[in-house]
């Protein structure tokens, strides 16, 4: 069986689907492992390393994934027209492509597209919330490193220090952080935040993130009403409030907001917008120097005064709205990814046939799978078919 390594083409992508160690656990299954030249320099990880592992290098996309059994990507491959390499076309069918295929996006024409060719298309980024899919779940491993990265990233806008520092010449007190949104980015921001010194606020519209919230040390700042208290999905997910909830949550974070000096926002909900947060008003009611941290840009973003890729100055407050936040710790991320996918691959390999094996009934492929066979499978997406 022939799997490929693709290079990443999409704009600020920067991560590799595959390591050398786990391209030597691929060959253990006595899988040959093709990797496009190039795949790994954003990720600090040359040819020569995934040579050295047992890949060969391709020197072309087409090259590499030629008659390929498999295709392991970061993100959904070009169409026609979206750049240099149609990527899907080259795609043989009946071929498995497993990424973050973002199948909400661009109204389900990638959906059709994937059909058309005749592949298996795999959204890794759909993977259930289930304790067998954990060590799975690139939501959680891309996000985790997100939040770390955001905090580090606002210290560098913020003309401030973090901690508390008492000396000769005065004391200067503690940054206050205000996370918005709980998930794993949330919560990986609120520890990040508090291990740098800083006096950290989050909020969140689901109950279950309160105890998480003041586990880490952080206050937790909510309308607790009776909507909130159901405001769960049984996925884990936030649910979409009410605009009566909304209101009353905007006027608690427009007292509190006026207070904080960073504002880290990550709330999305799958397939919707990002919900705007940070308003104009809140971000003009922040002190000059503040920052506000967009998480959510590339969904629209949490703030709309942001500006995808940009640093935008408002009434001297920073709104930054940085695509792509995992693939600023490139190399950490691609190794989480990378594993993310191998465990996928080998929790549905099949050692008498050497293949990977789809199990149409199984809740993860369930979950995950969108199209086989020429058709879309997937019940949320059925009805583009």
């Amino acid at each position: 069986m022939k799997l490929a390594i693709a290079r990443e083409r999409r704009a600020f992508e920067t991560r590799v689907a595959a390591t050398p160690e786990t391209v030597k656990k691929l060959k253990s299954l006595g899988i040959d492992v093709v990797v496009e030249a190039g795949a790994g320099d954003g990720s600090s990880i040359p040819d020569a390393a995934f040579t050295a592992a047992g890949a060969t290098i391709a020197a072309s996309y087409d090259e590499a994934v030629k008659d390929a059994d498999v295709v392991f990507k970061i993100q959904r491959p070009l169409l026609a027209g979206e750049g240099d390499v149609d990527e899907l076309k080259s795609l043989k069918k009946g071929a498995t492509l497993i990424a973050s295929l973002a199948p909400y996006a661009d109204g389900g024409k990638h959906l059709a597209a994937y059909a058309g060719q005749g592949i298996n298309a795999v959204a890794m980024e759909l993977m259930p919330r289930i304790t067998r899919a954990q060590s799975m779940d690139i939501l959680s491993s891309q996000s985790n490193l997100a939040g770390y990265k955001a905090v580090l990233d606002a210290t560098g806008h913020f003309g401030r220090a973090f901690p508390m520092m008492m000396t000769a010449a005065g004391t200067i007190p503690p940054a206050k952080v205000f996370v918005m949104g709980v998930g794993v980015a949330g919560l990986q921001a609120i520890a990040t935040a508090r291990r740098l010194g800083a006096m950290v606020s989050a909020t969140d519209v689901r109950p279950a993130t309160k105890e998480q919230v003041e586990s880490l040390g952080g206050k937790f700042v909510a309308v607790e009403d009776e909507e909130f208290k159901s405001a769960e999905t049984s996925g884990g997910y936030a649910k979409e409030m009410s605009a009566e909830y909304q209101e009353k949550q905007r006027a608690l974070v427009a007292e509190h907001i006026t207070k904080m000096d960073i504002v880290i926002c990550t709330a999305l909900i799958p397939g919707r917008d990002a919900p705007e947060l940070v308003t104009k008003a809140h971000v003009e009611s922040m002190k000059p120097g503040s920052v506000v941290f967009d998480l959510a840009a590339e969904q629209g973003g949490n703030c709309k005064l942001g500006k995808l890729g940009k640093v935008v100055t408002h009434k001297g407050v920073k709104i930054v709205s940085y695509p792509n936040m995992a693939g600023r710790v490139a190399t950490d991320a691609s190794a989480l990814f990378a594993k993310n996918l191998l465990t996928f691959l080998t929790s549905f390999w099949d050692k008498d046939t050497s293949s990977l094996v789809l199990k149409e009934d199984d809740e993860i492929i369930k979950g995950t799978l969108l199209t086989k066979g020429g058709a879309i499978v997937h019940a949320r997406f059925g009805a583009a078919a």
